[in-house]
């Protein structure tokens, strides 16, 4: 389900009563599970965030996530656990085992095949058909996918153990792993056990038995199974012992310089791990507010509203990967932000211009503070690169060009010209055309040339049948005018490196309306956004970005293939700027521009 990338539709924090929900639904999903196993799952301090996706083939999930690793994933109302939480609960869902080389396989989106399970000698786990299971490898407790069994344990074992065993949703190092943060597997040694192969032999395979091999060549008597089992199991040199220990020597962490390094790295982290979120969000609101100063503020500029300081340049100096949120600081507003960088700090002035609005009246650009800042040069990346979409080509307009088809009343004016029904053309064309028909006939007034004498062709496609004894002639504007009238409006898309498309009607405008919901609060809704080859979900991703306000994406009634952006606020102004100067979507083409609040009115030239 997670071999390909996913499209995140939102990401929001789970509220109490959800959280209380998700642990009695966790409790009736795994009644093995304790109070305390439950509360150190879904702890009730911690903020966990719940994020809706939609996997490469558009199945609808939902993510619960804590500490920035996914915990539990939800498909079809269904709960299933991430390998994170498998790696600390291990215990917490049946497993079958299998080699490590068929890892690879399952990573790429292959199901386990029975063939491939490792059979222990106490028997296949007891699951019914649809049963949440894990599956890990050979040596190691650990589990490296999660899945649905596609039959029962009775099944499987009546079935000579052929055809397919788990149903693989998740595995580590897929794109649902990815998302957290990219950990490997830890090394849980299994307990001795004998397994079986799918042709009935037994064999030992643990650590004890390993060491003891590598250690004494010469103790037969211990080993005699285990090498027994192993000469049978060699395929192209290699035992199956061998490739299971190969295998753990890439799945499992051990001390290698790669470990040196990174626990170099971790140590250096250490200083900013010990930090609350409080104080994070403290420093990183700092540090967003000297870029701004340092970067994006001109004198010319001030006084500037603290409102737009907040909007348009804090919150584009927010570095990759980081999300800017004053509720979460020690501050909790933006005015006693400020404050304390003015009575504490001395970098700015602030002062109310007008009656409950503050402004930055003044910068003191000489501030040591200020001057000792050093712009990060990650910092203020994350926008463009969620403007054009992770990993995606930048967006370019398509070429929009309205065309005219010609209709069967007008097949005959343009015969001579070899067109016949249903061909498309520009306006300059059918000027064209029509220009050489009336010479070519020599219908052109000779008294007054900007007349063309009605013709019995021209009666008949262009003049209505009141007009056939009144009209004589017509202007050359009215003629073109007539002729286009008659003709199928077209519009023609281009967008770079694909094949033009050609629809029939006008070419719907982006539209932006804004709408009360609940008690009078306002949300602003964008739709026909895929009309112009952009996509909702980056867009709403953007805007959530600029404006520090939620986004959904809702299925629009009615229209096929088509989602409405939502976002709460009065947030024209900002839609406006984003399609107009990041897109360079042409004005003409966005309705809705003259709904922003007052202030940020759009001009309609």
């Amino acid at each position: 389900m997670f071999a390909k990338p996913f499209r995140v539709k939102s990401n929001t924090v789970l509220k109490g009563s959800d959280r209380r929900k998700l642990k009695a639904d966790l409790s009736a999903a795994f009644p093995s599970v304790s109070a305390d196993e439950l509360s150190e799952l879904v702890p009730n301090k911690e903020e966990i965030n719940v994020v809706k996706i939609y996997a490469h083939k558009g199945e609808a999930v939902t993510l619960y996530v804590l500490h920035k690793n996914p915990i539990f994933f939800e498909v079809e109302k269904r709960l299933y656990p991430t390998v994170y939480v498998l790696w600390r609960h291990p215990s917490l869902l049946p497993v079958f085992r299998t080699w490590a080389p068929v890892l690879q396989k399952l990573i790429g989106g292959a199901d386990l095949m029975l063939p491939g399970v490792v059979m222990p000698s106490c028997g296949l786990p007891d699951v019914k058909q649809g049963s949440c299971c894990a599956v890990l490898i050979v040596n190691n407790r650990a589990p490296v996918a999660v899945g649905k069994a596609a039959a029962s344990s009775a099944e499987m074992q009546s079935s000579g153990m052929k055809g397919r065993g788990v149903c693989v949703l998740h595995t580590y190092m897929d794109y649902l792993w990815a998302f957290g943060d990219k950990s490997n597997p830890p090394s849980l040694p299994d307990e001795d056990d004998e397994i079986e192969d799918t042709n009935g032999e037994k064999c030992k395979v643990s650590e004890k038995e390993e060491r003891r091999d590598d250690d004494d060549d010469d103790d037969d008597d211990d080993d005699d199974d285990f090498g027994t089992c192993a000469e049978e199991q060699q395929s192209s040199g290699e035992t199956v012992t061998d490739q299971a220990s190969s295998g753990f020597e890439e799945l499992n962490l051990t001390e290698t310089e790669e470990d040196k390094v990174e626990s170099n790295e971790k140590g250096e982290e250490n200083q900013d791990e010990q930090k609350t979120p409080q104080e994070e969000m403290d420093a990183l609101l700092l540090q967003c507010f000297l870029h701004a100063l340092k970067s994006k503020i001109k004198k010319s500029e001030l006084p500037l509203l603290t409102s737009t300081f907040l909007r348009n340049h804090m919150f584009t100096c927010c570095p990759s990967g980081k999300q800017l949120d004053i509720k979460k600081s020690s501050y909790k507003k933006l005015s006693k932000f400020l404050q304390v960088m003015q009575q504490q700090h001395n970098l700015i002035r602030v002062k109310e211009l007008t009656k409950g609005v503050e402004s930055i009246v003044e910068v003191d650009w000489k501030n040591q503070q200020l001057r000792s800042f050093s712009i990060p040069e990650e910092a203020g990346v994350e926008e463009t690169a969620v403007l054009s979409g992770e990993g995606e080509t930048p967006y370019h307009p398509p070429e929009i060009t309205t065309l005219y088809s010609v209709s069967a009343r007008l097949e005959p004016l343009f015969l001579d010209a070899n067109k016949r029904k249903g061909t498309t053309m520009l306006p300059a064309d059918v000027r064209s055309i029509i220009t050489e028909y009336v010479k070519k006939n020599e219908l052109v007034d000779e008294n007054n040339k900007n007349y063309v004498t009605i013709n019995p062709t021209l009666c008949d496609c262009l003049l209505e049948k009141s007009e056939y004894q009144e009209v004589e002639s017509l202007k050359w504007d009215d003629l073109f005018s007539r002729t286009l009238g008659r003709m199928q409006e077209c519009y023609q898309v281009v967008f770079p490196g694909q094949a033009a498309t050609v629809k029939k009607g006008h070419i719907e405008p982006i539209d932006i309306s804004v709408a009360s919901r609940g008690s009078n609060k306002k949300v602003t809704l964008i739709k026909n956004l895929e009309v112009y080859g952009l996509d909702p979900a980056v867009v709403a991703t953007a805007l959530q970005h600029r404006v520090q306000a939620s986004a959904v994406l809702q299925i629009l009634p009615g229209a096929k293939d088509r989602v409405l952006v939502q976002i709460q606020g009065n947030q024209v102004h900002q839609v406006g700027n984003l399609l107009l100067d990041h897109y360079q979507i042409p004005r003409k083409y966005i309705q809705g521009l003259d709904k922003a609040p007052k202030g940020f009115g759009y001009s309609l030239d």
